[in-house]
């Protein structure tokens, strides 16, 4: 069984490890840099995105998460996650962790009062997926080797670029564990590799 971690800092914490559980993975809540190394996998949950880095650096998980990801292991971020991950963020010099190969622009669905939930197709995961949409961002740009997974009015709003996963909504504010699996495979994937 894969162990996977979510970011204990801010977000949406237990519904992750509750949906990595339902998809038959380990989930541990990760409050402290050197529990990176005792997963296989991390989510970078919802919540706010400045705030959150605020956390991060605090607790100086930035060299860690920046060395999780050079070490192949896989990476989701869902919503202020995939604002984390992201190489380049509308409006601003620097990106936060920028691993992953996009053009993100924050809460460009609008604010907390118009959220919504659609029905999307996942490619690879789902033809009717029940995205819950929360002040949430969306990716303007992706790069050549970046496999854009859905979109919603014409917006990127899931991709894939190696072995980071990202995702514009909230896939743990549902009983739909589908892209939660897709996730948890990543993650069984990379192990494997890494033993073989």
């Amino acid at each position: 069984m894969v162990k996977i971690g979510v970011l204990g800092l801010q977000g949406a914490v237990r519904e992750h490890l509750w949906a990595i559980e339902a998809s038959g993975g380990e989930g541990i809540i990760v409050k402290r840099p050197e529990q990176l190394e005792e997963v296989d996998g991390l989510i970078i949950p919802g919540g706010e995105s400045t705030t959150i880095r605020r956390l991060v650096d605090k607790y100086g998980f930035m060299d860690e998460l920046k060395k999780f990801a050079d070490d192949g292991k896989p990476m989701f971020g869902t919503c202020a996650g995939l604002i984390l991950l992201a190489n380049n963020l509308v409006g601003y010099d620097e990106p936060h962790i920028g691993v992953m190969d996009v053009k993100v622009e924050r809460n460009s669905f609008g604010r907390q009062r118009e959220s919504f939930e659609a029905d999307i197709a996942i490619s690879g995961v789902a033809d009717n997926f029940s995205a819950v949409f929360i002040r949430a961002p969306h990716i303007v740009e992706a790069g050549e080797d970046v496999e854009v997974l859905a979109k919603h009015n014409d917006r990127i709003v899931a991709a894939r670029d190696r072995q980071f996963l990202g995702c514009s909504f909230h896939p743990e504010l549902t009983n739909d564990h589908r892209l939660m699996n897709y996730f948890v495979k990543m993650v069984e994937e990379s192990k494997s590799k890494n033993f073989a």
